[in-house]
């Protein structure tokens, strides 16, 4: 990277963050000099230029972050420390320009609670991370479980944890009453038995030209005839069908995955997988029901329409994620079932954590990884400890498969390594030794590899692009705070859970953070990583990155009191970006839409589908679970 400008760009955007409501926000902290990655500020006004002389540095690993939600320093890219991937510098203190050069410094993009989000925007003090894709939505009370608290997810919060720290945290959650669901893992993971579910008795869909709506009474809400469709103006775009939850318990339960083939729509909810016609949304298999609830999915599907699910080996806070079913998404039909083992002492299954790449399927334990053939449930081979202690902490899967190492923990060497792992045989390609201090959070894409990583202390954040060999091809330099909207992550590397984030070959696209009014997405180059441009929200509200198809984004624009959310593209060549809408949704869906705490969305073949990934259990209202919308 080059030396940044001594102005810093206009507009605001930074680490990416998780979901709760926002409230308004204080501007970010100044970059502070130095850090790694950081682009140097302005100086102070009335002091003297600084001598001419030879091109300096470019920034190094990182950008300062903000406050976060919970009043704490909001925790941002690993990137973005000071030095070298070296020792944050202390706040307000000029950090000593390290291998990479001078931090870019900017607030934090998770949103956990403690941090914020990879390719998000940082918390703001007493705010809650904002909500999926934009919306205000509903406050958690704080309690997992509880109706609006945070997804869930497969991750296993012991990931990468040496077996000493591990013991220790265990001993304490254990010490602690009424919070061993911190072990076991919030957000309705639980551990899982063999698989000996067997298939439940169909749904019955109602074609009409009303949305076609599930009508068997099972969600919580009995039969909901409601016609999304009415009073639908002219332009707008028509509910195709609509399904409501199943029951869940009153505590909610996780609904991950969402998965669109050439003819179905699948969709996984608590202990069952429905399976709905694209088209009209009929059922095209009866209900997969599973004995306990299912912990963990694969976040795609391989090419021939197959995925896998992971569920509970029992209900107990002792049951374990560990029973494996792979599923035909077209046909329903069941394939292999596994129960992955335990590794060594503190290697367990506690959670897991799913990715696909090609035909292996790779299974995360807390401290070391499985794979298996994704068509026959072969075992392929195993990713172990390795090194100067090195302990597997994160999988991410897709166009390549990557590992994020933990090593060296407690000494004075500590640090973090990346590799390339050869998906046929587990042999690491390239591995990238990350400096000291740093640690790998997420990654935004694997075509080309992006990580997003934070400083030990969660001040500083940096984004970078690595080249098929793992050097670092680039580093984001910018001051714009991003909004990602990265799941939480208690303990673990959810390397895969951001969802507000779109890549290809060149670019890098990112929302940022908008407390009220519309925000903008990014455009940032993966040659240089500066901006190349910025697009501003057609719509008094957030404006985020669902993929990258045909040479233009497709973004989704959130809804407002007004107005249904709508599908837009905007072209990413040429020197235009302006957004054309695609799909425009119908006014009477504006409070669904707003109302998922957390979603999935995609756009495949001109329609759009939208469902949650959390069931709040409430026996009194209509949960909806999934929409489709078309022309």
């Amino acid at each position: 990277m080059t030396q940044p400008p001594d102005q810093p760009p206009q507009g605001g955007s930074g680490a990416p963050q998780d979901q709760p409501p926002q409230q308004p926000a204080p501007p970010p902290q100044p970059p502070a000099q130095g850090a790694f990655g950081a682009p140097q500020g302005p100086p102070p006004q009335g002091a003297p230029a600084p001598p001419a002389g030879p091109p300096q540095q470019q920034p190094g690993y990182g950008y300062p972050q903000q406050p976060g939600p919970y009043g704490q320093p909001p925790q941002q890219g690993a990137f973005g420390q000071p030095g070298p991937y070296g020792t944050p510098a202390a706040p307000g203190a000029p950090a000593a320009p390290g291998p990479y050069g001078p931090p870019p410094q900017q607030p934090g993009p998770y949103g956990r609670p403690p941090q914020p989000g990879a390719f998000g925007q940082p918390p703001q003090p007493g705010a809650y991370p904002q909500p999926g894709y934009g919306y205000p939505q509903p406050q958690f009370p704080g309690v997992p479980g509880t109706p609006g608290t945070p997804p869930g997810g497969s991750r296993n919060p012991f990931k990468g944890r040496p077996a000493l720290v591990v013991g220790a945290a265990v001993a304490a959650l254990l010490v602690v009453g009424g919070t061993v669901w911190a072990v076991t893992g919030s957000g309705g993971d639980d551990g899982k038995k063999k698989p000996v579910a067997g298939k439940s008795g169909g749904a019955t869909g109602t074609a009409s030209q009303d949305p076609v709506n599930p009508g068997d009474g099972s969600g919580d809400g009995g039969k909901d005839p409601e016609n999304l469709n009415s009073g639908r103006k002219a332009g707008e775009a028509k509910v195709l069908w609509y399904k409501e939850a199943p029951d869940a318990p009153g505590s909610g339960a996780d609904a991950p995955g969402m998965w669109i083939t050439g003819k179905t729509a699948v969709k996984a909810a608590y202990k069952q997988v429905f399976a709905y016609d694209i088209g009209d949304g009929n059922p095209t298999w009866a209900p997969m029901t599973f004995p306990q609830k299912i912990c963990a999915v694969t976040p795609h599907k391989s090419a021939d329409d197959k995925v896998v699910v992971a569920y509970m080996s029992g209900s107990s806070d002792r049951a374990k994620c560990n029973q494996l079913q792979q599923i035909d998404l077209d046909t329903g039909k069941k394939g292999w079932s596994i129960q992955v083992p335990d590794g060594q002492l503190f290697d367990s299954t506690l959670t897991v954590e799913l990715s696909l790449t090609g035909k292996t399927l790779m299974v995360g334990r807390s401290q070391s990884g499985t794979a298996y053939d994704i068509d026959s449930g072969k075992h392929l081979f195993d990713k172990q400890h390795y090194g100067a202690a090195c302990y597997p902490a994160g999988f991410a899967g897709g166009a390549r498969l990557i590992v994020v190492s933990w090593c060296g923990a407690g000494g004075p060497n500590e640090h973090d390594e990346v590799q390339e792992l050869d998906p046929a045989t587990g042999k690491a390609k390239w591995t990238k030794k990350i400096p000291k201090g740093w640690s790998v959070e997420r990654a935004y894409s694997l075509d080309p590899v992006v990580l997003y990583s934070t400083d030990k202390d969660k001040k500083h954040w940096n984004i970078s692009t690595l080249n098929n060999d793992g050097s670092i091809r680039s580093q984001v330099d910018s001051k714009a705070t991003f909004n990602a909207q990265c799941g939480f992550a208690i303990l673990d590397r959810d390397l895969q859970g951001c969802q507000a984030v779109a890549a290809d070959a060149g670019t890098l696209y990112l929302p940022t953070r908008s407390v009220t009014g519309p925000n903008q997405i990014v455009a940032i180059s993966l040659a240089t990583g500066k901006e190349k441009w910025r697009v501003k929200s057609p719509q008094d509200t957030s404006m985020t990155p669902v993929k990258v198809e045909d040479g233009r984004l497709i973004a989704y624009v959130a809804p407002s009191y007004d107005s249904g959310g709508r599908v837009v593209s905007v072209p990413t060549t040429g020197s235009g970006h302006t957004p054309t809408t695609l799909l425009q949704n119908p006014h009477g869906t504006a409070e669904i839409e707003s109302g998922f705490f957390s979603k999935d969305v995609d756009w495949v073949d001109g329609r759009f589908y939208i469902s949650t990934t959390r069931l709040n259990g409430n026996d009194d209202s209509k949960e909806k679970l999934m929409l489709a919308f078309g022309k």
